[in-house]
């Protein structure tokens, strides 16, 4: 007999230095599987504080203050015709794969996007990734196309890897 994931309660709250730990650990768990990046190697905290808005960084955590997984935004152009549309990456650690932390995190980012003004939420997912399609699709987001062969993989041999395109378009802000 197959048993799902017991849900998690779950509070989402701004991501703050204090969480560098647990956030960069859930990220190189995501690297080390293979399908979340084509990175090899978390960045250290300047590094990835320095290449997110801080305004869109959020945690999710349990009710021991536990994180369970993070999500954030980064500037796709600094052009100003391009200030309304951002790329995220949404992480969840192993334990809390299957609990509903993805979704809850996106629509924390939904929320906090649209109430800035911000139109368009993009991401690149490899095609294997078939958990994060999902989840994303399930949050509203489309596929937009496929990069084939976009970049090489270097922890993967250097093998050639296509990314999926995805967006999710805002319906209240036109």
């Amino acid at each position: 007999m197959t048993t799902t994931p017991a849900r998690t309660a779950v509070l989402v709250r701004p991501m703050t230095a204090a969480d560098a730990d647990p956030v960069l650990a859930i990220y190189q768990a995501g690297l080390d599987g293979g399908n979340a990046s084509f990175e090899h190697t978390a960045p250290d905290w300047t590094a990835f504080d320095a290449g997110k808005l801080p305004d869109h960084r959020l945690v999710a955590v349990d009710g021991t203050e536990t994180v369970l997984g993070w999500v954030a935004v980064s500037r796709v152009s600094a052009r100003a015709v391009y200030s309304g549309v951002v790329e995220h990456s949404v992480y969840v650690g192993p334990a809390a794969q299957g609990r509903g932390v993805g979704r809850t995190l996106l629509d924390a980012l939904i929320a906090s996007t649209e109430a800035a003004g911000i139109w368009t939420i993009q991401s690149g997912v490899f095609p294997e990734n078939t958990a994060s399609l999902a989840l994303h699709h399930a949050a509203g987001f489309r596929t937009v196309g496929v990069r084939e062969r976009v970049a090489r993989h270097a922890a993967q041999g250097n093998r050639w890897r296509d990314v999926v395109f995805l967006e999710r378009r805002s319906p209240h802000i036109s």
